[in-house]
Order: C-alpha cells, then sequence, then structure tokens
C-alpha cells in the first residue's frame, strides 16, 4: 500500500489568546518529505508510530507535509491557511494513493475555524475521494466533533495520560489501514458528545479516567466493535462543540456504534463527580513537601503548564518555594529569555540580579526579584527519554541559576517538564533532591512516577487551572458540567445533539 503520511497538531487554548497573543507561522515546526522520516522515526509519537507501522508491514510511506506547534493560543487565518495548503498541495503531488495516515490533535481552533479537524478533513476528502480510507490519530484531550466523524474513516484518540500510547495509536491505525483497503473492515464511527468539560485527569493507577478505559476496554470485547476510546476534551477553549465526548469505532454496524458509544457515555455521566478534584495552594503544597519523610516530593504546577497553552513564566509555585527556604531542592523550569540572556552575559560562577518571570500577565505571578549564581549554561537541547521517547527537543539557550539555595532552570521557550533529563542535563540528580518542583499537569508522570516518594499538585490562578468552571464558555453550548450543575445528558438516538 501507498500511504500518504502527514498531519497538523496544534492544541488551541483560546483563553491564551489574551497573555501571549495569537498563534502565527513562526510557532510552528515544518516538515516536508523525507525531513518528516528524519525527525520521526524511532519516537514516541503518533507519526513515529504510523511510520513504524509502515515499515513493519511493508507499506510505502509517502510522506507529504507536517507541521505542530506547541499549545497556544488561536491560530491566525494566515497561519491555518498557510499549513492547510501545505498538506493539500503535498497529497495532490503524492496521488495516487492507497490511504492516508495523520497525526493531527482534535483541539485545533483557527479564527474563523472552530473544527480544525474537520475542516481539514473535508479538504482532504475533496483530495482523495470517498473510496480511499483516512485515519488519523488524536490526543485524547481533543474537542471531537459528529463533523470529524463524517470525513475520516478511523479517530484513533490515544488511551493513556500521560500519552505514552501515541505510537501505539499510529501502528494501530496503519493495521486497520490495511484491513480497509483489503476489504475486512468497514469502518463506521460514532461520537457521542457529553456536556462535561473535564479537568485534566490521569489515567495512572486507580484513577476514574483509568476506570473509564476499562469500561471502554470491556465494551470493546463484542464482535464487531473495533475500538472505543474515551475523549476527555479540552476545556481550555471556548468553542460551541467543547467538551468530553466517546469515539465508537464499528464494522459495518451503526446502531452498534451508537450503542456501544452511549454505554460508555451513560457510565461517564454517572460518575462524572469522581473526577472533581481539589487541589492545594502553592503554599500548602510547600509546606506538605516540607514535612514529608520519604523524599524526593515532587510538586507540579498544574496552572501553569505550557503543555495546555500557559505561558510558562509563572511565579507562584517558585515564590513559594523560595520563601519556605527549602534545602536541597529543584525547579525546572521557567521560560525567560531575558534572564537567560543575563546569565549568558555575566557567565558561569557569577553572580547576577534579575527579575525573575512574570513578564506575560499578572495572572500566573509577579516577576521574583532575586540575586542569582550561575551554575550552568547550555544550548537546550536534549532527548526525551520517557514520554515522546526519542524526540529532539530544543528550548534555546538555557541556564541553571542558583536562588536562595534552590536550583532553577530557566530557559529561552515554554514547554512542560516531561522527565528528569533537563535536570540531569544541567547536572542536577533529582534523586538526591528534597523536592522537585515543575510545571506539568500529568505529562510529568511518565518521568517521575517511579522516582517520586509523593506526588503534590498545586493549583493556583492560570490558564490551565483544574478549576475550569472560573473560565468563561460564552461560545460552548450550554448547560455544561461543573460549571451548571443544572445540566443533563440524554443518550443520542439519531442525532449529535445530547444537551438539554
Amino acid at each position: 500500500m501507498r500511504i500518504a503520511v502527514g498531519g497538523i497538531v496544534h492544541e488551541t487554548n483560546t483563553y491564551a489568546v489574551a497573555s501571549t497573543g495569537l498563534t502565527a507561522i513562526d510557532s510552528f515546526l515544518r516538515l516536508t518529505g523525507d525531513g518528516i522520516a528524519d525527525f520521526f522515526t524511532g519516537t514516541g509519537t503518533g507519526i513515529g508510530g504510523i511510520l513504524a507501522g509502515c515499515e513493519a508491514a511493508g507499506h510505502e510511506p509517502v510522506l507529504t507535509a507536517y507541521a505542530a506547534a506547541e499549545p497556544s493560543g488561536t491560530i491566525t487565518a494566515e497561519a491555518y491557511a498557510e499549513v492547510k495548503g501545505a498538506l493539500i498541495e503535498a497529497l495532490v503531488a503524492a496521488m495516487p494513493i492507497d490511504a492516508v495516515a495523520l497525526e493531527l490533535h482534535g483541539a485545533g481552533v483557527a479564527e474563523g475555524v472552530d473544527d480544525v479537524e474537520a475542516d481539514l478533513g473535508a479538504a482532504i476528502r475533496q483530495v482523495v475521494g470517498a473510496a480511499v480510507p483516512v485515519a488519523a490519530v488524536l490526543d485524547l484531550h481533543g474537542n471531537v466533533t459528529p463533523a470529524m466523524a463524517e470525513v475520516f474513516d478511523l479517530l484513533l484518540g490515544c488511551h493513556l495520560y500521560p500519552h505514552t500510547d501515541l505510537d501505539d495509536r499510529g501502528r494501530e491505525a496503519i493495521t486497520l489501514l490495511e484491513e480497509v483497503h483489503a476489504g475486512r473492515l468497514r469502518p463506521v464511527m460514532h461520537v457521542e458528545q457529553l456536556p462535561i468539560l473535564l479537568p485534566t485527569s490521569t489515567t495512572d493507577g486507580d484513577s476514574p479516567a483509568a476506570a473509564a478505559n476499562r469500561v471502554c476496554a470491556e465494551i470493546e470485547l463484542p464482535d464487531g466493535v473495533i475500538d472505543c476510546t474515551l475523549m476527555h476534551g479540552f476545556p481550555f477553549t471556548d468553542i460551541p462543540e467543547v467538551g468530553t465526548s466517546i469515539i465508537v469505532i464499528a464494522n459495518g454496524d451503526r446502531a452498534l456504534a451508537r450503542g456501544a458509544a452511549t454505554e460508555a457515555a451513560a457510565w461517564m455521566w454517572e460518575h462524572r463527580e469522581d473526577f472533581r478534584c481539589e487541589h492545594e495552594t502553592p503554599e500548602l503544597a510547600v509546606r506538605r513537601a516540607a514535612a514529608a519523610s520519604a523524599r524526593p516530593v515532587v510538586i507540579n504546577e498544574t496552572s501553569d503548564n505550557p503543555g495546555g497553552g500557559s505561558p510558562g513564566d509563572g511565579t507562584h509555585l517558585l515564590r513559594a518555594m523560595i520563601e519556605a527556604r527549602l534545602e536541597n531542592s529543584c525547579f525546572a523550569f521557567i521560560s525567560d529569555p531575558e534572564v537567560v540572556a543575563a546569565a549568558i552575559a555575566a557567565g558561569v560562577g557569577r553572580t547576577i540580579e534579575v527579575k525573575l518571570g512574570g513578564k506575560h500577565d499578572d495572572l500566573h505571578g509577579a516577576p521574583i526579584a532575586v540575586n542569582a549564581v550561575v551554575r550552568s549554561i547550555t544550548d537546550g537541547r536534549f532527548m526525551l527519554q520517557a514520554m515522546m521517547r526519542g524526540y529532539q527537543l530544543d528550548l534555546g539557550p538555557t541556564c541553571r541559576l542558583q536562588v536562595e539555595g534552590i536550583d532553577v532552570v530557566i530557559t529561552s521557550k515554554p514547554w512542560q517538564t516531561i522527565d528528569a533529563e533537563i535536570f540531569l542535563f544541567h547536572g542536577i540528580d533529582v534523586t538526591r533532591a528534597n523536592v522537585i518542583g515543575l510545571k506539568s499537569s500529568n505529562h510529568f508522570r511518565a518521568g517521575f512516577r517511579d522516582i517520586a516518594a509523593e506526588i503534590i499538585t498545586a493549583d493556583s490562578p492560570g490558564l490551565t487551572t483544574n478549576r475550569v468552571e472560573v473560565f468563561d464558555h460564552t461560545r460552548a453550548r450550554r448547560p455544561l458540567w461543573p460549571i451548571d450543575q443544572s445540566a443533563t445528558y440524554t443518550p443520542s438516538l439519531v442525532g449529535p445533539d445530547n444537551f438539554d
């Protein structure tokens, strides 16, 4: 089989526009042709899995175009037109093909386009026609819509948070496309939408999301049900169809797909209160960590998670750590290119007086005035080892400062802390630390769950706070739980409108 491979990936936090602005074309990593394979082969990503699946089955991957930007504000109309146009142009040049396999996100929003994935899928369908199967690997935080199901044959959301199974879903996409091409599978999809704004919910351990995954796995057992996936949704987006959903793919039986999806959705609705979360303030989280008997303790600052579109220069948790005078502790990381430039100008071993963080807005905390010793300077390039393993990350010039006895990593670009590599890269052995502060909601668990004696989540004002009810969803279909306690769910019979 000749399988066209590409993608456009963006998780859009529409509320971030006020803090960091719109997402322009220069924010996107753009790859074409062999550059896609050079970058992604062997990585734990959706594209990495698609390429591995093609290689294992002997299919020819026809590399088209790929564009991805880190989670951020709404994509400009010009940027979306450019990346969409590049993918469609490359797809036209690749014809004829037997199938299309893409990595998308599921929560993309551009100026004038609330549903980037459905819009892109419709454009792809115009090129390849109805007979060529089109599959997409999605992040489970996608706001999936029935419109997406109309233009794609297979929508495969990852099941785990941290997303350590993206490459597995990529390989599965290739396997299922092969079945469709051979005529053994006639996929029909049903998207069952729920009036739920789900706070970020890990699938680790005995979490409610893990229980939901077990329910979906049981629903997959009967013959004919190919896939049942809980899509958590992305609550930091104000669009009409924001929220949680269930995707079910069945073999030629639309009623079976709908029935399985509504069964899983009914379980989610019944158990929605299990997903409520109350986290500590940074001050209380630091106090708990300081009193813990086992080390190291990880405190994750969920409210300033660049993996969800926040600026990454928030100071609430770091300020609490400094004021508590923690010993033998570390923090990674704050994005502040001005401070990095000052450290580089001074040099290793010198003391600098700077205002750290808080450059974008007041919501995530004011700058911290510090006298800091420059301990190391790097180019900020290293390889991820846990989630997205093998992915080469480039955070720009980076430094390690010692602030009141706490080792703090400062980068030029925002990102979330997924594993311990950034600490190791700057000479910090986290296994010897008392307290480890970091910015992430749940992806960090892939790299720290086996290191941490305890994990404490700190929540404070921020663009990715778990208090999803604080965001004005003025464009969303209402009511929505937990914003509206009057929200109800009615299983769909023929249409997508489950909001009452």
